[in-house]
């Protein structure tokens, strides 16, 4: 800085010049620094382009989700007694009506042969009764006896005949309590292990012995979280989703291995109550299930499919990009210069966003390149159809035959 200092001293002329040199070389500089697309004299930016065009896209949902056997019943004894015999093999497939445990049949058996025998002597009494009332008929008519010797009569017939009654209801309870002596499987299922063993004194239904599930068909039961929920129903009546022509949306069923279950479901239950703790509301799946795959219990992921969205406009996601005010994305206008769209996105599906808002049919959105320019830049788009804007299309390649202008872009 001296010997400039002192050099400008001595020469009036380098005194002069030096300014004008100082601010050339900044300029320069300045320039070099400049991204392509910048003033005139530096080409347009080269990028990559998709061609906006609606079209149906289907809707899916994801959930983490539990296995619950179709019926799942508790087995109890219906009467108290000592559990005398255990009758299936546990985790084996038992049929409906099958014997599951025994309870000591014999206080039962006397129980019915006494109701037996007291039903034959109330039969007894009351044929006699029977027959001394129609003894007395013909001799009232004859008033050789009281009125009140018939209606005694009368009356121990119908004594009789209630007490008949009543022992038959006895027999009729002795027998079934000797029936549940055996106990049985209402349902066809896979039997649990058994929670009391051999010996032990059942008091009645209090005591729990073992569980039978159905596991086929099998339930898929899951959480939809409410905002979500409402987001749907709300696309449904705006008509940016439609559903099936049943209204019920088919399932599938991932395994917690990552593989998918080979059948397909049907959402056959949502629940109206929303759980204040996780809010969520109960939903629930049915899938066939002959070969015994699932298991009650199994934790893993169901997915809902079905539905669509209607003239839905998709474009990848490396397009849309994010800044303070939202994501936004650069269309390609008029003028050919990159045009900065504020979006309005809905979910993903594949690798691409769901545009709800602020695109429109036939814009051109800037896919590849978008780091090179700014607003209101020019562009131009590289040689080659543009994609299809499903998210899914690989992005045109520059043409590799034009290494001037690609020079020309990296100076």
């Amino acid at each position: 800085m001296n010997t400039i200092f002192s050099i400008s001293k001595g020469n009036p002329r380098l005194r002069i010049a030096l300014p004008a040199v100082l601010a050339a070389a900044l300029a320069l500089l300045v320039a070099g620094c400049k991204p392509a697309g910048g003033p005139p004299g530096f080409p347009p930016a080269m990028v990559s382009v998709v061609a906006v065009a609606p079209k149906d896209v289907p809707v899916t949902y994801e959930y983490v989700a539990q296995t619950a056997g179709f019926r799942e019943i508790e087995i109890r004894a219906r009467v108290t007694g000592i559990l005398v015999k255990r009758n299936y093999t546990e985790g084996a497939t038992v049929k409906q009506g099958q014997s599951l445990f025994t309870i000591d049949p014999v206080p039962f058996q006397v129980t019915l042969a006494r109701a037996e025998a007291d039903l034959g002597v109330a039969e007894a009494r009351l044929a006699q009764a029977r027959r001394e009332s129609a003894r007395l008929k013909p001799v009232i008519e004859a008033k050789a006896a009281s009125q009140k010797e018939l209606d005694d009569a009368v009356s121990a017939e119908q004594v009789a005949d209630a007490e008949v009654k009543s022992i038959r209801a006895r027999l009729n309870e002795a027998k079934l309590n000797l029936d549940y002596s055996r106990v049985e499987s209402p349902i066809s299922g896979v039997a649990s292990r058994a929670v009391v063993s051999e010996g032990t004194l059942v008091s009645g239904p209090s005591v729990l012995l073992t569980t039978v599930t159905q596991t086929d068909p099998m339930y898929v039961i899951f959480g939809v979280p409410d905002r979500e929920f409402l987001a749907m129903r709300r696309d449904i009546e705006t008509g940016r989703m439609k559903l099936p022509a049943d209204g019920r949306l088919k399932a599938t069923f991932k395994l917690s291995d990552g593989n998918a279950y080979a059948r397909e479901g049907v959402l056959n239950f949502r629940d109206v109550r929303v759980n204040t703790q996780t809010g969520t509301s109960e939903a629930r799946a049915e899938f066939p299930n002959p070969g015994g795959a699932l298991r009650a219990g199994e934790f893993a992921r169901v997915v809902l499919h079905g539905a669509v969205r209607p003239g839905a406009i998709v474009v990848p996601q490396r397009a849309v990009l994010e800044s303070p005010k939202g994501k936004f994305a650069y269309i390609v206008n008029a003028e050919g210069k990159a045009e900065p769209r504020p979006l309005e996105v809905g979910e993903w599906t594949g690798d691409g966003w769901v545009i709800n808002a602020g695109l429109q049919p036939g814009d051109k959105v800037i896919v590849d390149g978008v780091m090179k320019i700014g607003p209101g830049a020019p562009v131009k788009i590289a040689d080659g159809a543009p994609p299809p804007a499903d998210g899914k299309g690989a992005p045109a390649k520059p043409d590799e035959k034009k290494p001037a202008a690609a020079s020309a872009e990296k100076k």
